[in-house]
């Protein structure tokens, strides 16, 4: 424990984990041994001297030897939202912003600014694109590589491969079968091929009824690397 590190009630430090400065622990937190959390960023030109940090919410366990590396930018942060369970060896890269009950499974592999909704799996050794985003409600299988954006409530294997969604996830959240009927009208309709930009735009200004299908539609307006789809052909603004 370094000075500076701010920790809150009953959070528990194993022995042998590293918590730098550069932390704000919420609640409940606990770190198992050789965890490291608030390293410095895999980045060639970061300066250790710029004052960046980490943030994790409250009751999030870090097992063994898993590693959570500071923002590259001054007064920036990585978030580990609340209840988050990152088994071994799993690794947070700089500038990530991990929801809220998400669970990476030993030797899970998250790049530079990846972002992680709330209630995402991600199986073991899976790896995560830099710049990649992955919507509330994702499984991802273990092994899998993601270089695109996955959107909410899907399942994701392999390399960007996405077999349909993840209703076993959605059942146990309690997402109505309503719900889960719109979200599969949206798919079908966002995923029939050209931009999944365009047809979700024209999708949710036709009025939908379901917040769940809100926010699926709502996904496909941000990111950078392009999104998995049903047929494993990349969108158009692939990087």
């Amino acid at each position: 424990m370094e000075p500076g590190a701010q920790l809150g009630a009953n959070c528990v430090i194993h022995a042998y984990a590293v918590v730098t400065k550069y932390c704000v622990l919420g609640a409940g937190v606990v770190v198992h041994p050789f965890a490291v959390v608030g390293s410095e960023p895999n980045f060639l030109k970061f300066d250790p001297a710029i004052a960046t940090g980490v943030r994790i919410g409250a009751g999030t366990v870090l097992r063994e030897h898993s590693s959570i590396n500071r923002s590259i930018y001054a007064g920036k942060e990585t978030v580990v939202g609340a209840r988050c369970f990152l088994m071994a060896n799993a690794h947070v890269g700089h500038d990530c912003e991990v929801g809220d009950d998400v669970v990476m499974a030993t030797n899970v592999m998250l790049g530079g600014h990846v972002s992680i909704g709330d209630f995402t799996f991600i199986g073991g050794g899976a790896g995560v694109h830099q710049f990649a985003r992955l919507g509330e409600g994702v499984m991802v299988a273990g092994l899998a590589r993601i270089t695109q954006d996955i959107a909410p409530f899907l399942m994701v294997a392999e390399r960007n491969e996405v077999p349909g969604f993840n209703l076993v996830g959605m059942k146990r959240r309690g997402v109505s079968r309503e719900a889960i009927k719109e979200l599969k009208a949206c798919y079908a309709r966002v995923f029939a091929g050209g931009d999944p930009r365009a047809h979700a735009k024209t999708v949710i200004s036709a009025g939908v009824q379901s917040d769940e299908a809100r926010r699926f539609l709502e996904f496909f307006a941000g990111g950078k690397r392009g999104f998995a789809r049903p047929d494993g052909r990349a969108s158009s603004d692939e990087t």
